[in-house]
């Protein structure tokens, strides 16, 4: 008789789908009608990528040649620096750090900053990543709250709980996390919360994780300002990557943006540079192409910025009269909505034949509803006028 396998505990997971998943799944099988209002990969919606200009890059010779760099090619770590330029922000190409994706500069960070059993401040609602890169790091997740007033504009209707998040704080807090903007919500951190995240980290000793990656995706002509501007007392960690800004996830390439007080920013890029420098998980033609890419990325945003423009205006005039409503957003690839319906309201538009992401996936409250703003307008339609709304 074999022996059992004794797997580790931090992969503990239940892996079995959820029923809504499972229906839907049935549903395809089945051949029914299936209008998907959640897709989010960008190369799925129906946008024109200039497929030679992409590609060209990748047969650059100079990708042949093998020059290990803990932090990634100097040329693409400068190319990285200009975008912050862009966005107002001085960043020195050598305090940025090159990874194949945004989860795993988040590991780099979580080992960087905690010892295990250390804990990391994450805002609720948000996007359920984090928990999984927790517990592969044997890192503890606490939350803080994020507040809705329904009675707010927009620019002041989602907001941090500064009281709640001060009061999560314990002797093994290590970091802040932060996603500017929040991804469902769509709201930025505002400038005076930004300076009290800032002192409370300094006052405390705590870094601050901020996530940027749809930082370009403001739906305002003038977006806030980036975290990597470098007027932090604290130690900062800013982390974007060409899955959202040049809507390229298949090409994974992220990056870390360090800033902060010299010595304590001297100090963490050392330690950084050892971990970076024992994976070296970036491969050398995605480095060389990264310039070119990045220097692309104002014809994919425009196409972008567009469909969601468009889409929010079909989604509010099909909202207007009814009972539900779509919480305020400043940015971002993502709606919430607010449904008076009673019972599960997901099942009910899979019923119809269409799929959205009950909020409860995000860690919003029931009666919540997530959709992709970045479904093809003709999808989007039409799955909008099947939605149980009255």
């Amino acid at each position: 008789m074999a022996a059992v396998m004794n797997f580790s505990q931090r992969t503990g997971w239940n892996l079995a789908e959820n029923e809504l998943t499972t229906q839907a799944r049935q549903r395809r099988v089945a051949g029914l009608p299936l209008l998907d209002l959640t897709v989010s990969n960008p190369t799925e919606c129906g946008f024109h990528y200039d497929t030679a200009a992409l590609l060209a890059p990748l047969a650059d010779p100079a990708a042949l040649r093998y020059a290990p760099e803990p932090f990634g090619m100097a040329a693409a770590r400068e190319t990285v620096a200009l975008y912050y330029r862009d966005h107002g922000a001085m960043v020195e190409p050598r305090n940025i750090c090159l990874t194949t994706s945004t989860s795993e500069a988040y590991s780099y960070l979580f080992r960087l900053l905690c010892d295990p059993g250390d804990e990391l401040l994450a805002a609720r609602p948000s996007y359920p990543l984090f928990d999984f890169i927790a517990q592969l790091d044997d890192v503890v997740l606490r939350e803080y709250p994020l507040q809705y007033d329904p009675n707010a504009d927009a620019e002041h209707g989602w907001s941090l709980d500064m009281r709640a998040l001060e009061s999560a704080i314990t002797p093994r807090t290590r970091a802040i996390l932060v996603v500017h903007p929040n991804n469902p919500t769509g709201n930025f951190v505002s400038a005076a919360e930004r300076a009290a995240l800032q002192t409370l980290c300094a006052e405390r000793g705590l870094a601050l994780i901020v996530d940027e990656v749809f930082l370009d995706y403001a739906l305002s002509a003038t977006p806030p300002r980036s975290f990597a501007t470098g007027d932090s007392q604290c130690l900062t960690f800013v982390l974007s990557g060409l899955s959202k800004v040049c809507a390229l996830p298949q090409m994974k390439a992220s990056w870390i943006a360090a800033t902060g007080p010299v010595p304590m920013l001297r100090d963490a890029l050392c330690r950084l540079e050892v971990i970076a420098d024992t994976f070296l998980s970036m491969n050398a033609p995605i480095q060389s192409a990264l310039p070119t890419w990045l220097a692309q990325r104002g014809d994919i945003q425009r196409q972008i910025h567009q469909r969601v423009t468009a889409n929010l205006t079909t989604l509010d005039a099909r909202l207007h009269g009814s009972s539900a409503q779509r919480l305020t957003m400043q940015g971002g690839w993502t709606a919430v909505l607010r449904v008076s319906r009673t019972g599960d309201f997901a099942t009910a538009a899979l019923d119809r034949g269409v799929l959205v992401q009950p909020g409860e996936f995000y860690g919003l409250p029931a009666g919540r509803a997530v959709l992709s703003l970045l479904t093809p307008p003709d999808v989007w339609a039409r799955g909008l006028a099947l939605l149980p709304i009255e």
